[in-house]
C-alpha cells in the first residue's frame, strides 16, 4: 500500500504565495519521478511540475519563473512554492508519484487526494 498525502492548499491573494507538500509512505522500495497536476471542473487535468529522481525538473509554460519543484527523497515528499499567484492558477492540485513497491517491479504512479488553491483579490 501506499499513500500519498497533501497539504498547504487554501486562500490566497493575487500575487502571493502558497507552498504545497506531497509525502508518500507506505511499501516504497524507491521513488521515481514525482510531478503536480492541477485541474479546473470541467478541464483537462494539467501537468504543471515534474521532477525526477535525481532532481531535473520540467514546468509548464504557464507556470515557468513562478513555480518551484523541489522533492526531499529522504522524507518521500515533493514539494511545489507557488509565487507571483494569479486568478487562473485556482485549481485542485494533484501530486503523484512513481512508485516501486518491490525491487525487480515495474514503478506504478499513485495520486494524492487533490488540495485546493483558490487565488482572489
Amino acid at each position: 500500500q501506499v499513500q500519498l498525502v497533501e497539504s498547504g492548499g487554501g486562500l490566497v491573494q493575487i500575487g502571493g504565495s502558497l507552498r504545497l507538500s506531497c509525502a508518500a509512505s507506505g511499501s516504497i522500495a524507491r521513488i521515481n519521478g514525482m510531478d503536480w497536476y492541477r485541474q479546473v471542473p470541467g478541464k483537462e487535468r494539467e501537468l504543471a511540475a515534474t521532477i525526477t529522481s535525481d532532481g531535473v525538473t520540467n514546468y509548464a509554460d504557464s507556470v515557468k519563473g513562478r513555480f518551484t519543484i523541489t522533492r526531499d527523497n529522504a522524507k518521500n515528499t515533493v514539494y511545489l512554492q507557488m509565487n507571483s499567484l494569479k486568478p487562473e492558477d485556482t485549481a485542485v492540485y494533484y501530486c503523484d508519484a512513481w512508485v516501486v513497491t518491490a525491487w525487480g517491479q515495474a514503478p506504478r504512479k499513485y495520486w494524492g487526494q487533490g488540495t485546493q488553491v483558490t487565488v482572489s483579490s
